[in-house]
């Protein structure tokens, strides 16, 4: 196995561990609620799993006198948790300890449609990826790929993460991941998270892995940011719960440690606060 499979399968198998505990039953209701913990893939999304315990939600439901309804989540912090996002940037987003299981509650009503995408069914997800995909394929390859890709491809980058499949996945993935060696892709589909900067829920322009033949790190997608990091401290770069060295080439990291929706979630952290 090549040192980048390597990666990329180190990056898929990695996990952590969930408690999902619904949110506190009113007087009147005598049955404890179901609580679910989970040990799940970083890549993931709550919403594929969530999905396979809807029916044990639904009979605590039933007994709060509700019809079933599209779930939604918040963690101990208060913070909204962005079903369609992958499982580990929301971790690298909202925990600043280690401290495991993760506990998040699990609401079934007033659903905060203003504040968080519904993901009220796969479709929804497999379109929001495929669609995301597209994106990403645009930006590398003027979605020349995706384009030339023929359903069944589609339909195994869905089924690979649905069902947690590196190979299955990758098989197909590895198209889009086509460069020449001395370009690489014409542009790094990322998106930077700086929630203690900007109100803006990520931000994104075009940066190249290569301008004037020299290659583009972490560093320089910064610059190109117009936001003073250093203005709250000592900051790190995470992904995956990795904090990624500054010069660590753009082309490198995108290759190996992007997400399933071929995309750089790169979160700023102040480990001090």
């Amino acid at each position: 196995m090549s040192s980048s499979c390597e990666a990329q399968r180190f990056m898929w198998i990695c996990s952590l561990s969930y408690r999902f505990q619904p949110v506190t039953r009113p007087f009147g209701v005598n049955n404890k609620p179901c609580v679910c913990s989970l040990l799940c893939s970083k890549i993931s999304l709550y919403s594929l799993h969530l999905d396979k315990r809807q029916r044990s939600f639904a009979k605590y439901q039933h007994q709060l006198h509700q019809t079933p309804s599209i779930l939604w989540l918040e963690d101990i912090f208060g913070k909204f948790d962005e079903m369609h996002y992958p499982i580990g940037l929301l971790y690298d987003l909202f925990v600043t300890n280690s401290e495991l299981p993760w506990q998040i509650t699990v609401h079934f009503d007033k659903y905060p449609d203003n504040k968080i995408l519904k993901c009220s069914s796969k479709d929804v997800v497999e379109a929001h990826l495929m669609h995301s995909l597209k994106e990403a394929d645009a930006l590398k390859h003027r979605n020349h790929i995706m384009s030339l890709m023929q359903e069944r491809d589609h339909k195994q980058l869905w089924l690979g993460l649905l069902h947690d499949r590196f190979d299955q996945f990758w098989s197909a993935n590895r198209k889009l991941m086509d460069h020449t060696a001395e370009e690489g892709f014409r542009h790094i589909p990322f998106r930077l998270y700086a929630p203690q900067l900007t109100s803006k829920p990520f931000i994104q322009y075009l940066v190249k892995p290569i301008e004037n033949e020299k290659k583009m790190t972490i560093e320089d997608l910064l610059q190109k940011a117009n936001l003073n990091f250093e203005s709250k401290g000592q900051y790190q770069v995470v992904i995956h719960g990795i904090d990624i060295p500054l010069e660590t080439p753009l082309q490198w990291i995108s290759e190996h440690l992007s997400y399933p929706d071929n995309f750089l979630h790169l979160c700023i952290r102040y480990p001090s606060t």
